[in-house]
């Protein structure tokens, strides 16, 4: 797939490694365009661009911010029209122990309302950067799960093909407004990884016998 990241920080760091790994042709950006030319150069298909020339002839854009930076990071990109952005934000406070939206709609809803031509998917946001930047295999030969949700069935289709391409099992989480449940799921997990001293080497995956 030919994919734009934006963001530069762990997460859109540890996407850079793992696409790179599997052949995806990337397209990465961030607010710092020499750290996006440093860590492009670190792997193989990754190329830094400027936001306004970053979107290219990208078909997935992979949504590696702060929610709070969401919507401006994708406006910077241009016109958004037919691309899948797999938003993968958790609107968390300061002390990233609750979230700032919740119960009545979610960080991707208001995302792609304010991006109303992209077809914005919920994936990845359960997974701490370390998981996703070590890959989708734990002990005992476990696997990860990447739980998926959109109303645009290409959209999720797309990021279920993106999370196989990098060895991660998925999960069909329903329509968009179920992340209103995959975002407090991530904060469970981010609590358990520093609240409870769990570690950053955990994820939450869904099992059937």
């Amino acid at each position: 797939m030919k994919i734009t990241v934006i963001g530069t920080g762990n997460m859109g760091s540890a996407f850079a490694k793992q696409l790179s790994s599997v052949g995806h042709t990337v397209r990465i950006t961030g607010r710092n365009i020499d750290k996006a030319s440093a860590l492009a150069d670190q792997y193989a298909n990754v190329t830094a661009y400027a936001a306004s020339e970053a979107l290219g002839d990208s078909d997935v854009v992979v949504l590696a911010t702060a929610y709070d930076d969401a919507v401006t990071a994708l406006n910077s990109l241009g016109d958004l029209s037919g691309k899948v952005v797999i938003d993968i934000t958790n609107p968390l406070s300061a002390d990233y122990m609750s979230l700032t939206v919740g119960h009545v709609t979610s960080a991707s809803e208001e995302i792609a309302r304010a991006v109303p031509h992209a077809s914005v998917v919920k994936a990845f946001n359960t997974l701490f950067a370390q998981v996703l930047a070590e890959g989708s295999r734990f002990a005992n030969d476990q696997r990860g799960s990447v739980f998926v949700a959109s109303d645009s069935e290409r959209a999720k289709q797309t990021a279920i093909a993106l999370a196989h391409s990098l060895g991660w099992n998925t999960v069909d989480a329903g329509g968009l407004v179920n992340a209103r449940y995959l975002e407090p799921l991530a904060g469970l997990n981010i609590y358990l990884g520093y609240g409870a001293g769990l570690g950053t080497s955990i994820a939450p995956a869904w099992l059937s016998k």
